[in-house]
């Protein structure tokens, strides 16, 4: 069965002043947190280990999981004394996923069973498309909760591309599953995840599959309010 990395390192700048005193993992919308919510997704999904790097107030979600006691096996990985950003945080922690694709997840968006048929397609997009090395979710803009999230990519013949900046009709919903051989050649120790990706749209090596889900991500405090009450 896969394995996942959740990236929970963040400062979650946008959602200051909650996010000075809680890591944005541990927010809540209803009674559990982001955190919670994405766990109990992978683990309904059938995943057994999981990789969470943390940094900013790192210190609570790893009394936050020893607390909960949840049923995989969880690895934390602390980022002490520099954040890695999105692409170093991942290389960090790479040797744990040996030579097998993984699953890399962000907690602010609100996953629910319905997105585990799309995570299968994902999957078998990664595994039967020869040219793939990293296979991601995306969703139309029309479908986003926050209609002023700006889009991230296009997307033709399930290939991701970013030829018409201006015009960018995808937005990633915060889920792939990667080959880790993509970061051997990574020479930085801090860098994002966009120069994997931006890469692999060069090589016609990033694929992408449509997500036919409302899209709710936790991007700002408004947003986050709003979601509250919505939820």
């Amino acid at each position: 069965m896969i394995k996942a990395m959740i990236l929970s390192a963040g400062y979650g700048k946008r959602l200051n002043p909650l996010t000075l005193k809680y890591p944005k993992p541990l927010l809540k919308i209803g009674n559990q947190t982001l955190l919670f919510n994405t766990i109990k997704f992978l683990e309904k999904y059938g995943v057994k280990e999981i990789v969470i790097n943390v940094h900013f107030l790192g210190y609570q979600i790893i009394d936050y999981l020893d607390k909960k006691k949840f049923d995989l096996k969880i690895k934390i990985i602390e980022e002490k004394d520099k954040i890695l950003d999105t692409g170093g945080g991942v290389l960090n922690a790479i040797n744990y996923f040996s030579n097998n694709p993984f699953l890399i997840i962000n907690p602010d968006t609100l996953w629910n069973k319905n997105y585990h048929d799309e995570l299968k397609l994902v999957e078998k997009k990664m595994n039967e498309e020869k040219n793939c090395e990293c296979a991601m979710l995306v969703v139309n803009k029309n479908k986003s909760f926050d209609i002023n999230l700006k889009g991230d990519f296009n997307l033709i013949d399930d290939l991701i591309n970013r030829n018409d900046k201006k015009n960018y009709q995808y937005i990633y919903t915060g889920l792939q599953v990667i080959n880790p051989k993509v970061f051997a050649n990574c020479k930085n120790k801090i860098f994002s995840i966009n120069e994997i990706w931006n890469k692999l749209i060069e090589e016609n090596k990033l694929f992408g599959i449509k997500s036919k889900n409302t899209f709710y991500h936790v991007s700002t405090l408004k947003i986050y309010e709003n979601l509250k009450n919505k939820f």
